[in-house]
């Protein structure tokens, strides 16, 4: 089984991370360093079925389904990944925590099969790679500050 395993540390308090990934409205400003993927129904609430719409490409609708699966503000975000077209079910999760004064910030995505599931893993973890390094930081440089909360 293929899967992709990204971890970046970011200079900023984890509710400022946490807004950048789950704010529908943000969300399309740091993946236009990949497909340009928008949520369509997001919420953070577990149970939500949604839709990332990304400029189709030659073989690919530029539709994944999603279920959000799982859910603790500001730490964890996980949900249920398939192509439009079908296909296996995978999942990704994002898990935010407070490292040296910032946030680390992990994403996994896993359930690849095959060797289908190996090559989307490689094309996906470019592209993730490159959200996750150039497009994520430029939002968060660009975000104010939130008010600071205690870690629960």
């Amino acid at each position: 089984m293929s899967a992709i395993h990204i971890v970046r540390d970011y200079p900023h308090p984890p509710e400022k991370v946490w807004r950048a990934v789950t704010d529908p409205e943000l969300i399309p400003l740091w993946t236009a360093t990949g497909a340009g993927a928008r949520p369509e129904g997001f919420a953070t609430t577990v149970g939500t079925t949604f839709k990332f719409t990304a400029n189709p490409k030659p073989g690919w609708s530029g539709v994944v389904l999603c279920e959000v699966l799982e859910v603790r503000e500001p730490s964890l975000l996980r949900y249920s990944w398939q192509d439009e077209s079908g296909g296996a079910v995978t999942e990704v999760a994002y898990r935010l925590a407070p490292h040296d004064g910032g946030t680390r910030f992990t994403y996994d995505h896993t359930g690849f099969t095959g060797a289908g599931g190996y090559f989307m893993a490689r094309i996906l973890g470019t592209v993730r790679t490159k959200m996750l390094t150039k497009g994520l930081p430029a939002v968060l440089n660009d975000l104010d500050d939130p008010i600071p909360r205690e870690w629960p």
